[in-house]
């Protein structure tokens, strides 16, 4: 994954755990919420697998920043 891809996929993170936890949802959840819309931006963008795109997004090992 190139380096734009990768911010891109970081910023569809953050702003999806930004979101959850505005909402009142725990740490957790706002991570795993994270991650499944940063799976889903990744899939979309680059016709990849639901599955190994969640790979990818997991293997970046993001937190919010």
């Amino acid at each position: 994954m190139d380096e734009a891809t990768r911010q891109m996929v970081a910023q569809a993170y953050d702003e999806t755990v930004s979101e959850s936890l505005a909402q009142g949802h725990s740490q957790d959840i706002a991570h795993r919420e994270g991650i499944t819309a940063a799976a889903m931006f990744l899939s979309s963008i680059s016709g990849i697998e639901d599955q190994a795109a969640r790979d990818l997004v997991e293997s970046l090992e993001l937190q919010q920043t």
